[in-house]
């Protein structure tokens, strides 16, 4: 059965949709077979992936309201054993539907039951806020993956953030576990970097991802292409970095960390 794992800032420009994007990438080229659910409806997973979210009839969406199957919905991708379920414009409009649904919490998670036994990993790439849909991606998920960049008002909202998920854990979903906090953007010539890593090790103790990815043009870059930083540059710093970062991700799932 997956592991499903949410990826969550409700701050923007945090890197969380280049984490998800790069990590589930090098987790599929080490021989995972993995989902990426674009859940944002702005679409950048998608578009990073070679899609164009405005063209397609479907995405997750119509899976959440059931209307298509779930098998007519996902998409290979230019990396061999991942795939995506992307979103379309039509995802704008579903917090609001889903606000007086019954168990409103608990529609991607239903939504994902069907293929929860085909992947060895499902990452959520949830919208930069703390509404309906990221609700929806938390109670759907096993661990909660958070990507922090490394500036001043890093740790602003980190604790709203923290509340959020206790309050899921609490009272929705008590499996739901912490995998702790990715950095990003970090620029390791600057003071301001080296004192939002050291507030975090504090912050998280032991929920710190020892691979730390640098702030890099190339990153940037990719996803205009609608690639990873695997298809795009895979000899640059920013790929290095979320090569380390998808070993220690696997070395913790085995319990080797």
């Amino acid at each position: 059965m997956a592991h499903i794992i949410s990826v969550v800032n409700q701050k923007g420009g945090v890197g969380k949709t280049t984490t998800t994007l790069n990590l589930a990438a090098y987790l599929a080229d080490a021989g995972k077979f993995v989902l990426l659910v674009d859940l944002d409806p702005q679409a950048n997973a998608t578009s990073g992936l070679g899609l164009n979210h405005k063209e397609l009839s479907a995405g997750v969406y119509e899976g959440i309201v059931g209307s298509h199957a779930l098998d007519k919905l996902i998409h290979k991708t230019d990396h061999e054993g991942l795939m995506v379920l992307p979103a379309t414009q039509a995802l704008a409009g579903a917090a609001v539907e889903l606000v007086n649904a019954d168990e409103r919490e608990h529609f991607l998670r239903k939504m994902l039951l069907p293929v929860r036994n085909d992947y060895d990993y499902i990452f959520i790439d949830n919208p930069p806020s703390l509404g309906m849909l990221t609700l929806n991606g938390l109670v759907a998920a096993d661990s909660v993956l958070i990507p922090v960049q490394a500036e001043y008002y890093a740790l602003e909202g980190l604790s709203q953030l923290l509340n959020t998920v206790n309050l899921v854990r609490d009272n929705i979903k008590p499996s739901l576990e912490l995998m702790g906090a990715v950095i990003t953007m970090y620029d390791a010539r600057t003071k301001l970097s080296k004192e939002v890593l050291e507030e975090l090790y504090r912050f998280f103790p032991d929920k710190i991802f020892r691979s730390v990815i640098p702030r890099s043009v190339r990153l940037a870059e990719a996803p205009s292409f609608g690639k990873t930083i695997l298809g795009y540059d895979p000899s640059s710093k920013g790929a290095k970095a979320y090569g380390r970062l998808a070993r220690e991700f696997m070395l913790r799932e085995e319990g080797a960390l």
